[in-house]
C-alpha cells in the first residue's frame, strides 16, 4: 500500500506509548517494591474491588486467566494476596490483599499518580477529558470487534 506509514498507524503509536509507559512505571517504580507489571494489575484491581474470582480479575486487567494465574501465585508467595476457596463454587477461588499486599498498594499509588501527572502536564484539563472520551470509545469498540470475532470462532 502506498502511502502507508507505520509511524502514522494509530494503533502503533497506541502500542509504543503504552509500552513506554508500562517501562517507565515498571523501571521507576515496581522494581523497588519487587512487582511485575501484571502482579501490580492485580494488585490494584483487586484494592479497587476488595475481593475478585481469578475470572474477574482477568477480565478487568485485560490479561489472559493462566498470566493472571500465574501472577497471584508470586504475589501470595510474597505474602501480598491470600486465595482462599469460593464458598459459592467448590471449585473457584477469590483473591484478597494481605495488609502487606494493601501497604504496598498505598505505597504505589502516589507514584502511579505523580506519573500520570508528569505524562499529562502539557495537557489541559479539556484534552485530558477528551482523550479519555475517545479511549473510552476505543476500547468499547475493540471489545465489540473482540466479541464479534469470538462469535465468529465457534
Amino acid at each position: 500500500m502506498a502511502g502507508f506509514r507505520l509511524e502514522d498507524f494509530l494503533p502503533y503509536k497506541l502500542v509504543i506509548v503504552t509500552d513506554g509507559v508500562s517501562r517507565i512505571f515498571a523501571g521507576n517504580f515496581l522494581e523497588s517494591f519487587n512487582l511485575t507489571m501484571p502482579e501490580w494489575r492485580i494488585l490494584a484491581v483487586v484494592a479497587e474491588q476488595g475481593t475478585l474470582s481469578p475470572t474477574a480479575t482477568a477480565a478487568r486487567t485485560a490479561m489472559d486467566k493462566v498470566k493472571v494465574s500465574r501472577a497471584a501465585q508470586s504475589l501470595a508467595a510474597k505474602g501480598l494476596l491470600r486465595q482462599s476457596a469460593d464458598p459459592s463454587d467448590g471449585r473457584g477461588r477469590l483473591l484478597r490483599l494481605t495488609r502487606k499486599g494493601n501497604t504496598t498498594h498505598a505505597a504505589i499509588v502516589p507514584l502511579a499518580t505523580r506519573l500520570e501527572s508528569t505524562l499529562f502536564d502539557d495537557l489541559s484539563r479539556a484534552d485530558m477529558a477528551a482523550l479519555n472520551r475517545v479511549l473510552t470509545k476505543i476500547a468499547a469498540r475493540v471489545e465489540m470487534i473482540g466479541a464479534s470475532a469470538e462469535d465468529g470462532e465457534e
